[in-house]
């Protein structure tokens, strides 16, 4: 997918470039910037020596050295003040200034650590959605592969007033799955007695009867089937209004595999995938439900992931960046393809 959420060890996350949260010498520091320097080797250092250093917003490039990475891009964010000294607009910038070096390069791949989020005292959730901002905007007009890193649980929240909604919505329909429990009919009511030779008559008779109707009707139900996932899909575009590109970046999907959907009426998509157009599209909940039978899923009360579909369905949310968010926090699977 374009965009994810990962949490890893960004000096061992195998793309183009990786971002170091760097300090305005370059010159190495603690944290993702001291953990960086030190997988990378002395060569890295050498390298930043002559860089001149880096003001806050702006991003410098080298080679990565012993990293999988081929580049580090380095960026200063801003230390949290307060908020009344332009600390988001100089942390948009880091994001934006980074994503340009990158293109400029030809990059195809990118990751990110939550900048500014540590020893600089950045407010999690609040540095959290001005990356969301930053990378989606990005999206929306260029192609790239950007993972967002998490190093740990705790370094990375969503708000709690939408954690604890969410939790609240799912405690209240979560149904757990339980095995079925046959009764004992003629010891709880003497009434319901049931004749075994009287049902097993009625059983082979209605069994015969199906069996005719069905074959009598298969070749009506064959010539009358549905539009597939990809017919239902490309027509919803088309009712929208949309292009394809509009759509697959706001599902969070890869081109290629849009086209595969596109080029393939018989295409099953995963369920996150199907889900994501549902998403981008901006369907309602029984819209959703219909789009996903036709690729063979539905969605369960007795699912978590489910859950927190409907929840923002329901709450006519549909920024997929922010679903994303709450389905990372709460350990499922993201949107996406």
């Amino acid at each position: 997918m374009p965009f994810e959420i990962i949490r890893d060890d960004i000096t061992k996350v195998d793309v183009d470039a990786i971002v170091n949260a760097a300090n305005s010498s370059l010159l190495g520091g603690g944290g993702v910037d001291g953990a960086i320097h030190k997988a990378a080797g002395y060569k890295l250092l050498e390298e930043c020596r002559g860089l001149g250093g880096c003001k806050v917003g702006e991003a410098k490039i080298t080679k990565g050295y012993d990293l999988p990475s081929r580049y580090v891009i380095h960026t200063v964010g801003p230390v949290w003040q307060g908020g009344g000294l332009h600390e988001d607009e100089f942390l948009y910038d880091c994001y934006k200034n980074s994503l340009a070096l990158a293109l400029n390069y030809s990059l195809e791949s990118l990751a990110f650590p939550l900048i500014s989020s540590g020893a600089f005292g950045y407010p999690k959730a609040r540095a959290l959605k001005i990356a969301i901002s930053a990378i989606s905007d990005f999206l929306l007009e260029n192609d790239m592969k950007i993972i967002l890193v998490v190093y740990d649980k705790a370094a990375f929240t969503i708000s709690e007033k939408l954690f604890s909604s969410i939790e609240e919505y799912i405690d209240d329909r979560y149904i757990e799955d339980r095995p079925y429990e046959s009764r004992d009919i003629n010891r709880e009511a003497g009434v319901f007695y049931l004749n075994k030779v009287y049902e097993e008559t009625v059983k082979k008779s209605y069994q015969q009867s199906v069996e005719k109707e069905y074959k009598r009707n298969l070749a009506g139900v064959v010539n009358q089937l549905d539009d597939t996932f990809s017919q239902r899909l490309l027509g919803l575009i088309d009712e929208k209004k949309l292009t394809d590109a509009m759509t697959y970046k706001r599902a969070n999907i890869d081109r290629k595999l849009f086209s595969k959907i596109r080029n393939d009426i018989y295409y099953r998509p995963s369920k996150p995938t199907a889900i994501a157009f549902a998403i981008a599209l901006e369907l309602n909940l029984d819209e959703t439900k219909d789009l996903l039978l036709r690729a063979g899923y539905a969605l369960s009360h007795s699912n978590k992931f489910d859950l927190i579909i409907e929840y923002f369905i329901q709450n006519k949310n549909y920024d997929i960046f922010e679903i994303n968010e709450a389905l990372f926090a709460f350990d499922q699977n993201l949107l996406g393809g």
